[in-house]
Parts: C-alpha cells; sequence; structure tokens
C-alpha cells in the first residue's frame, strides 16, 4: 500500500512542472467543450428526426478520416512543427461548433446531413492533428515517466468525461444544445494557446531512409509482436465495445424512455469510471507489465457490454458504463503506454498515428456497424452482440499476446 502512495505522489508530481501541468489544464478545457457537444450532437439529431442509423453515420464521420489520413498525420507529427500542426486543424475545427451555434441561436433550420458534414470536417482536422497531440506527452516528460506522463493525460480526459457530460445535461436541459456548441467552441481557444506558446518548438527527426513517405516504419511497429498486440486490443474495444457509450441516448430513450438527464447520468458515470480507471494506473510502477492490465481490462469492458444490453432497471445503466469506462482507460492507456514507451523515438508520431487508427477507426466502424445492426434487431440485442464478440476476440488477442515474456523488445 505505501509503496502504491508512493507511485502515486511520484505521478502528481508531473503536474508541477510548467509544460506539463500547462498542457494538462489546457487539454482539460478542451476536452470539457469537446464532451458537451458529444453529448448534445446524437440528441440535437434524435430530435431533428433522425433515424438511430444517422447516429451512427454522424458518429462514423467523425471518426472514419483516421483510415484514410492518420499515417499522414503521424509523418505530419514526425516531421514537422507539431505546435502549429496541431493550431492549424483546432482552429479549422472550432469553426464547426461555432456555426451550429450560430444557426441555432437565429433559429435557421438545421439539417441532420449538415450536422453529419461537420463532424466529416472535424475528423479529417481530428486524424491530421492526433499524432502530434498524442506524440506530445513523451516530449514533455523523462522516457521512463512515459506511463506516469499518459496516465496523467488519461485522468484530466476523464475528469472531462464526467463535467462534459454534466454541464451538457444542466444546458440541454435549460437553454439548449446551441449552448453546448457555443461552450465547444470556446474551449478551442486556450489549447490553441497553448500549443503555441508552451509546446515544443522542434520535434524529433529521424533519419530512416524514405523519411517522407508517411508509410516509412510502419512495418517496424507492425512486425513487433508487443506492440502489435497492443495495437490490435485496441482496435478490439473500440470496434465492438465503444458502440455502447455512441448508441446511450438510443438505449435511454428506447428502453428506459429516459430523457436527456438521463443520458447525460450514463454518460457521465462512465467518465466517472475512466477516472477512476487512470488513478488506478497512477500507481501502477513503470516497471510493471501493462501487457497484463490492458489484456484484463479489455476483456472485463467486453462482460460489460453484455451487462448494459441486458440491464432491466435505468438504475443499472450508470453503474455499467462505470466500470466500462475503468475497463476501457485501463486497457487502452496501458497500451498507449507500450507503444509510446518502446518504439523507436524516430517513430514516435507513427506511433501515435497507429494507435489513433486502431482508437478512432475502430470507433467509426463499430458505429456504422452496430448503427445498421440497432436498426435490425433493436439496441439491446445489438449491443449484446457486439459484447459477445468483444469477448471471444480479446480473449484470443491476450492468449497469443501474453504468450511472450514480458523482457520482449519491442
Amino acid at each position: 500500500m505505501g509503496a502504491a502512495v508512493d507511485e502515486l505522489r511520484a505521478s502528481l508530481r508531473l503536474l508541477r512542472s510548467p509544460r506539463f501541468g500547462t498542457f494538462w489544464f489546457a487539454s482539460f478545457l478542451s476536452n470539457v467543450g469537446t464532451w458537451a457537444q458529444q453529448v448534445a450532437e446524437p440528441w440535437l439529431l434524435l430530435n431533428l428526426g433522425a433515424s438511430p442509423f444517422i447516429v451512427g453515420l454522424d458518429a462514423f464521420a467523425s471518426s472514419a478520416p483516421v483510415w484514410a489520413l492518420t499515417v499522414l498525420g503521424g509523418a505530419l507529427a514526425d516531421h514537422a512543427d507539431r505546435r502549429r500542426v496541431i493550431a492549424a486543424c483546432q482552429s479549422l475545427q472550432m469553426l464547426c461548433p461555432a456555426l451550429l451555434t450560430g444557426m441555432l441561436v437565429l433559429r435557421m433550420p438545421v439539417h441532420p446531413a449538415l450536422v453529419v458534414v461537420l463532424s466529416l470536417v472535424v475528423g479529417i482536422t481530428d486524424a491530421l492533428s492526433m499524432p502530434s497531440f498524442q506524440s506530445i506527452v513523451p516530449t514533455l516528460v523523462a522516457r521512463d515517466e512515459i506511463p506516469r506522463g499518459l496516465a496523467l493525460n488519461a485522468t484530466q480526459f476523464n475528469l472531462s468525461r464526467i463535467a462534459g457530460p454534466a454541464l451538457a445535461g444542466a444546458l440541454l436541459a435549460s437553454v439548449g444544445a446551441a449552448a453546448c456548441f457555443g461552450v465547444s467552441a470556446a474551449s478551442y481557444v486556450p489549447f490553441v494557446g497553448v500549443a503555441l506558446w508552451i509546446l515544443p518548438r522542434r520535434v524529433v527527426r529521424g533519419d530512416l531512409s524514405g523519411a517522407r513517405n508517411p508509410f516509412a516504419g510502419l512495418g517496424a511497429i507492425l512486425a513487433a509482436p508487443r506492440l502489435r498486440g497492443a495495437l490490435l486490443t485496441v482496435f478490439a474495444s473500440s470496434l465492438l465495445c465503444a458502440p455502447l457509450v455512441t448508441f446511450c441516448p438510443v438505449l435511454v430513450r428506447s428502453a428506459f424512455g429516459g430523457s436527456a438527464s438521463h443520458y447525460s447520468l450514463a454518460v457521465g458515470a462512465f467518465g466517472v469510471g475512466g477516472l477512476v480507471g487512470a488513478t488506478l494506473l497512477l500507481a501502477v510502477p513503470p516497471t510493471q507489465d501493462r501487457r497484463r492490465w490492458s489484456a484484463a481490462a479489455a476483456i472485463a469492458h467486453a462482460l460489460l457490454v453484455i451487462a448494459s444490453s441486458q440491464a432491466r432497471w435505468y438504475w443499472v445503466l450508470p453503474l455499467t458504463t462505470a466500470l466500462a469506462g475503468a475497463a476501457m482507460t485501463v486497457s487502452s492507456t496501458s497500451a498507449n503506454g507500450i507503444l509510446q514507451g518502446t518504439s523507436d523515438p524516430r517513430l514516435l508520431g507513427r506511433a501515435a498515428g497507429m494507435f489513433m487508427l486502431a482508437m478512432r477507426g475502430g470507433m467509426s466502424l463499430g458505429s456504422l456497424l452496430t448503427g445498421a445492426t440497432v436498426g435490425a434487431l433493436g439496441v439491446r440485442r445489438a449491443l449484446l452482440v457486439d459484447g459477445v464478440l468483444a469477448l471471444v476476440v480479446q480473449a484470443a488477442v491476450a492468449r497469443a499476446w501474453l504468450r511472450n515474456p514480458p523482457k520482449e523488445a519491442p
């Protein structure tokens, strides 16, 4: 117990660093706005008369560009000024919620197709900038403290999962969706300022042959069993388990007859669980084998999707989503720590890009496929199928991933 407390204190000391601490706080504000928008958007679509398939299509549009552009984004992270990449993409992205805010305030007609198109713009800018964002933490902390830095970054992300949906629920009930989109647009400003001011001006420029080729070095990442297992675990969870959050408004409305407040509570509980999971990782020494943490949590996540799909009383749903949030955070953050802590420093951006491809790409495909099955089977059965498939796949991936000893070189 004492060792865990000491490890927690060592992790929290990173927040005293001006660079890391400022980056952490600006990221938190930005993510609060993002989550407020993500809670409001599917609810807005349903109120505009959109079908569950359109809700899934909207989530797909915001994540699908990672399939085509994340590799390029990883190359930009390795060979361009990350500050400018982030600032340019985030500034363009900010215009999307700002446009929706103006249209809703002025009571202009908003068609679901416009919301989907704006989500696509957000997805494109995310695909190009998120590898730069993901590879920032390893440049702000020592290499042996990367797992701590990533775990701390996960705490702010999951704090925003709590604050963002709570804020969105209050705004949806009192003011309306326009306020949520307005908060989202405003939240970009401090983060863009930090990207230009506090983040490192230089990037590591590798001497790999064909460095201008965005695909250079990806074979080395995929060929390493330790790294490949991390990517497969994240992809399977994103593909088959992430739809629980995407289709939470459909589940709340159709299965429980709930309101926006019920939906906000269920999504906020997911953030509470994620915060608990991230805090747990802060107390885990960086020397521990993170593969076991990631694999076990991924299997637990699958079981919780099954439990959520079969819940008969609403009060069960926030409990299962909270546990699912903890499981997802432990699994994905541990996998990300393996990728960024053991990859060649010259390929750090591309390793971050592969992580984003596995996570966001899996989410996009999972949202689209689950959106189709919800229409055919209903939301409960669709999520049940997702959970059972995830359980089978994660068990198989874990068996292969854990076969090699922890000391295996990447």
